[in-house]
């Protein structure tokens, strides 16, 4: 899969993308916003680990952010199960040095379009960590809106934090019978 905005895309992930991975996700500001699942530090082993998982997906939920030249982040989702079966978490993380520029913003508004149209998915939520204004700016611009607060709810470098829920609802989705 590859959906291209200006200068950038959000594709399938590539073998290939083993250096770049490595370059920009081995970064503790990038990992300091995400679970504890991201490695930190990020390196060669844990990407070819990740890319042996994520390039043979059976059914394909997580992407890369590129430009021409490499890998420069990623999204994806997490569809839920049981009585949320009709609901995903939406994740994603960029490159300190793409901060900033407004491609965050663009792949998360093409990714839940894309999300909506490939998968019976009625509800995406994303949750942010107290501390991270940039990706509530984000989820914001991208049409998303704070449901609420899960207060105390993180426990990261050494601390506490509130975790906040952002939501998009898919106004086309019906289930069929």
């Amino acid at each position: 899969m590859k959906i291209p905005f200006g200068e950038y895309c959000v594709r399938s992930f590539e073998f290939s993308d083993e250096e770049a991975l490595v370059k920009y996700a081995n970064n503790p500001n990038v990992s300091k916003l995400l679970r504890d699942l991201f490695p930190s530090p990020y390196t060669k082993a844990e990407a070819k680990l990740w890319l042996k998982y994520a390039c043979k997906q059976k059914i394909e939920t997580n992407f890369a952010i590129a430009n021409s030249e490499e890998l420069i982040g990623a999204i994806g989702i997490t569809i839920q199960e049981d009585v949320n079966r009709y609901s995903a978490e939406i994740g994603y993380w960029l490159a300190e040095p793409f901060w900033g520029k407004g491609i965050i913003t663009k792949a998360l508004q093409i990714f839940t379009d894309y999300v909506f149209k490939k998968f019976k998915i009625n509800r995406l939520h994303a949750l942010v960590f107290e501390g991270n204004a940039a990706s509530e700016k984000v989820l914001i611009k991208a049409g998303y809106q704070k449901e609420g607060t899960l207060k105390k709810a993180v426990y990261k470098e050494g601390k506490f934090l509130d975790q906040y829920i952002y939501a998009v609802l898919n106004d086309n989705f019906i289930i069929e019978k």
